[in-house]
């Protein structure tokens, strides 16, 4: 197996050699900018993650394909922060305001097809299969963005529905990066799938510990204004959950009928605090990590702790 800080290191190396060097300049300097802006490069370290549990050293074939995963993120990012009007993303300027809007959708769109000629260089023997999980995953998150976007004009969401949106918007590329570093590993393929929900869960958990930090977080450490999903009217876990238990909707609406700002925040979030929904969304984010580890049961006692230690940087966000 290969240690986390094996695979921390393979990561950075990874990204601090990726270049993008063609022309012209104002189609890939948003590139070269979300790059270098960073991030926990959360999909390709669980690539190389699971990669990693049944090999003893990285080859190119999965680093380009682990690359290719936080390529195709960073390509959603730019237009999500442009569809929600977002003006920060990791304390920078999002690309739509430090460019322009359409920049943004020619940007994303360039950053979308590198990734794809990334998944490209995996292993021949298992191409199909990356590429086919690849797109399946790719057509889901848009599936769930739609879902998202649809949300903001539906006055109430049932926690069904909602949870089927950030299953498609984030849970399956979280699998799909567990999934696929296994897959090139040449693991069987039970393993795999067990890998697959792992990612899955752990997605779930990841969006709800999103949702949560956009109301409860540091904005210095959560990268983006907080507040952002309550000034915008967006469904999230805590606004869904809140619905549930209101006595009186209307509560609710005219809370997110006051003008943007910071009362608006204090109101919202004295709801969610007088309906001890912070709490419910903290012990809902342990419930769906537990149950990643529940999905890779059968793994080795060694195998389980790394992943284990992954899910943990995960929960630690809300601590």
């Amino acid at each position: 197996m290969i240690s986390q800080e094996n695979i921390n290191v393979a990561v950075k190396r990874l990204f601090d050699e990726i270049r993008f060097t063609r022309e012209p300049e104002g189609l890939y300097d948003p590139l070269r900018y979300m790059i270098a802006i960073g991030g926990k490069r959360i999909r390709p370290k669980l690539c190389l993650t699971t990669y990693g549990l049944f090999k003893d050293s990285f080859a190119p074939e999965v680093l380009e394909p682990a690359a290719g995963l936080e390529v195709f993120h960073t390509f959603t990012l730019i237009h999500d922060d442009m569809m929600d009007k977002s003006p920060l993303r990791r304390g920078r300027e999002t690309v739509w305001v430090k460019w322009n809007a359409d920049t943004a959708i020619l940007s994303g769109d360039v950053m979308c097809i590198d990734s794809y000629r990334r998944m490209a260089r995996a292993p021949r023997e298992v191409l199909p299969e990356v590429l086919g999980l690849f797109s399946q995953t790719a057509a889901e998150v848009c599936e769930g963005q739609q879902l998202d976007m649809e949300f903001e004009t539906m006055p109430t969401v049932p926690m069904d529905r909602y949870m089927k949106m950030i299953g498609l918007k984030t849970a399956v590329l979280i699998a799909c990066a567990a999934k696929m570093g296994a897959l090139i590993a040449g693991a069987p393929a039970e393993d795999c799938e067990a890998l697959y929900e792992y990612g899955y869960k752990l997605g779930l958990a990841f969006q709800v510990a999103d949702d949560y930090l956009d109301a409860y977080g540091d904005k210095k450490v959560f990268g983006k204004p907080i507040g952002g999903d309550i000034l915008n009217g967006k469904k999230s876990w805590l606004t869904v959950r809140l619905t549930e238990k209101l006595p009186d909707r209307s509560i609710l609406d005219d809370a997110f009928a006051l003008p943007a700002g910071e009362e608006k925040i204090a109101i919202v979030k004295g709801l969610y605090d007088r309906f001890d929904i912070p709490a419910e969304a903290q012990a809902e984010i342990l419930r769906f990590s537990d149950e990643a580890m529940d999905a890779v049961a059968a793994f080795s006692p060694a195998r389980r702790a790394l992943l284990k230690d992954f899910a943990g940087q995960l929960i630690g966000r809300v601590k």
